[in-house]
């Protein structure tokens, strides 16, 4: 099996009008998900509908970014990355994503809402480099090392996550994806 640095060289670019959505409930299970995601995934529906979103989970990225999205989409909190997926084919493909909780009439959260576009490429270079850090502190140190490597990084910047996230993304608005 290929590593995981060697299938980043495996990519698809998004195109400029790209809006993967997908629905999950409350365990990240898939519940729907639209056209572009079909496609970008390669999954058909019958292939992807209740099975966890990890089925698209790239395994270039390290463990704290998804427990940060578990924290925040639990915490009722929307939360933003650039996340780097893999395709049924095996192919890469980075996206800026935004998920947020879903309710009920009660108030209640039901599940999980994701909308994942073009990302900036600043942000890709950007979080690739950190990736890269942290699942080094993963390897070495763990879990917990990484995510805390996170917090400290944000708290000398005194920036949040998703502030951090999508200032990177903004920068598309100057030179786009590649």
């Amino acid at each position: 099996m290929k590593s995981a640095l060697e299938l980043l060289k495996n990519e698809v670019l998004l195109k400029d009008d790209t809006l993967i959505t997908s629905k999950t409930d409350l365990k990240g299970n898939i519940t729907y998900g639209n056209l572009d995601f079909t496609h970008y995934g390669a999954y058909s529906e019958k292939e992807f509908l209740d099975k966890p979103h990890s089925i698209v989970r790239h395994p270039f990225m390290p463990r704290a970014a998804f427990k940060l999205l578990w924290d925040t989409i639990e915490a009722k909190q929307e939360f933003f990355a650039f996340t780097c997926n893999l395709s049924k084919k095996r192919q890469t493909y980075w996206v800026f994503v935004n998920v947020t909780p879903s309710y009920n009439e009660n108030g209640e959260v039901i599940g999980y809402y994701s909308v994942r576009r073009r990302p900036s490429k600043a942000g890709v270079e950007t979080t690739m480099e950190i990736y890269k850090q942290l699942l080094l502190i993963e390897k070495e140190k763990g879990l917990n090392a990484s995510v805390q490597f996170v917090l400290d990084y944000l708290e000398q910047n005194k920036i949040s996550w998703n502030e951090f996230i999508i200032g990177l993304q903004k920068q598309a608005e100057v030179g786009g994806y590649r």
